[in-house]
């Protein structure tokens, strides 16, 4: 299925690129000329999407040869040469933008997410991701953030249960939001509770939740969360977290740091295709 779901989005980027063909590559080239190039990194950071990018070629040309030489999840470093390409020329020109997009992004989120992975190093802190992802490249993005060293929160709205302000606002109280999911949460999943106040944390911890997302509370508030809890149930710590303040975050004993600015603030990883004529 995650196959499938990755050649669907390889599919869909290309048709919004390449529409009714690429004249300019059309247009200048001669369909028998062949070329090869060397994907080359400009800048340290951790790589993702070889297997993607190799996706995209073999969509516009199968008998496009793509050799990775190095793997997803590597630490590279400006010269490094991550992968080769081989082929028509044209199919080459055609694909490369639509597989820079993707392998640039993805090394971006994976690079961001290894520092925020190092920064709470000799903690219990987990970095979590967020589904603050772009439209349509959810499993990319996340996949992305899982070879940084990061992990999963819920992939979208149906795989984990988390009660937010807004619900709490909708239903009255917590204690009333809870009891209605567990009358219809019928497989099992998972319940998160948002907190804003030791006073919500006291309600949502006498309700035996499966974690406590403590949210926008100033270390203080965070480091009382962790001693009320004693345990009891897993702490997330969310809101305006960033590199400057995230071991300290970590420090008060959290169990999770959730970081949106992983995937919604993405900078892409400079990596740029260099190519020379083959025949």
């Amino acid at each position: 299925m995650v196959d499938e779901q990755i050649q669907a989005i390889v599919q869909r980027a290309l048709a919004e690129d390449i529409g009714s063909g690429d004249v300019t590559s059309q247009w200048i080239l001669p369909p028998e000329m062949r070329v090869r190039g060397c994907f080359l990194a400009k800048a340290q950071g951790v790589l993702a999407g070889l297997d993607v990018a190799c996706q995209v070629f073999r969509q516009v040309d199968e008998r496009i040869i793509f050799q990775a030489r190095l793997k997803d999840g590597d630490l590279i470093s400006k010269g490094d040469i991550v992968a080769t390409v081989e082929g028509s020329a044209v199919g080459i020109l055609t694909a490369e933008r639509t597989a820079l997009n993707f392998l640039q992004r993805m090394s971006g989120i994976a690079t961001l997410t290894r520092r925020y992975v190092e920064a709470v190093a000799g903690t219990r802190a987990v970095i979590l991701d967020t589904r603050k992802t772009a439209p349509g490249l959810r499993l990319l993005d996340k996949w992305a953030v899982r070879l940084g060293g990061g992990q999963n929160h819920r992939l979208g709205l149906y795989d984990m249960v988390l009660i937010k302000d807004n619900h709490i606002a909708a239903a009255g109280s917590i204690t009333r939001a809870v009891e209605r999911v567990r009358r219809r949460n019928r497989l099992g999943l998972a319940v998160e509770v948002e907190v804003k106040s030791l006073a919500e944390l006291e309600e949502a911890l006498a309700l035996n939740v499966d974690r406590i997302m403590l949210d926008n509370m100033d270390l203080d508030e965070m480091r009382q969360a962790v001693e009320m809890t004693a345990g009891r149930v897993p702490l997330e710590a969310s809101g305006n977290v960033t590199l400057e303040n995230v071991a300290a975050i970590a420090a008060t004993g959290v169990d999770y740091i959730s970081v949106g600015a992983l995937t919604h603030s993405v900078k892409a990883l400079d990596i740029s295709l260099e190519v020379e004529h083959s025949n």
